[in-house]
């Protein structure tokens, strides 16, 4: 009968072609490899994570230590220059003492203070101009008023503590007397 079957669909034209049956447990392994294959992947991308935060944390751990250093050690340049200036303050208090010579004392200190300016201006550091300058309230600090003839309106005629500039920043102003008298009439 089967024989039949098949001889009538083969005149018919409707012979069923019998395909392999696609066992369901072939694709289930196959979607059961994609998804462990994805999970190894998943997985690795998450220790990469995980490696990546731990970087990311000993690298602040690490900027956070340079930094500290270089903000202990940053004044080291400074300190440096700074050091033969004391010793010439060392060695001229030692030989006035020994001599009992005060000008050269005072010679010494005088040459300590050149030196000591020239390693502040190798750091940036400047005095600023103060006696006989118009009064500026940005790097002078007024402490007096006085009545002066000889002198214009607003123009600093005593220092009596030096300012600074820190690189055109200031450090400290000075603070001056300013005359309070009238403007000189020009003639």
């Amino acid at each position: 009968m089967m024989e039949d079957v098949k001889s009538a669909q083969a005149e018919s034209g409707t012979e069923q072609v019998e395909k392999e049956p696609t066992a369901p447990e072939t694709e289930i392994d196959k979607l059961k490899k994609e998804l462990a294959l994805k999970e190894a992947e998943a997985k690795e991308n998450h220790e990469r994570l995980l490696r990546s935060c731990a970087d990311l944390e000993n690298f602040k751990k690490r900027a956070a230590r340079e930094k500290e250093e270089f903000v202990r050690f940053a004044q080291e340049g400074l300190i440096r220059e700074l050091l033969p200036t004391l010793d010439n303050l060392e060695r001229a208090v030692e030989h006035s003492k020994a001599t009992l010579d005060f000008s050269g004392l005072v010679e010494g200190v005088d040459m300590t203070v050149k030196q000591f300016l020239q390693c502040l201006d190798n750091f940036g550091v400047k005095p600023v101009k103060a006696a006989g300058e118009r009064f500026d309230p940005n790097v002078h600090e007024a402490i007096m008023q006085v009545d002066e003839g000889d002198y214009d309106s607003d123009t600093v005629i005593c220092e009596h503590q030096k300012g600074y500039l820190l690189n055109d920043r200031l450090l400290r102003p000075c603070l001056v007397t300013v005359a309070k008298g009238r403007k000189k009439l020009e003639e």
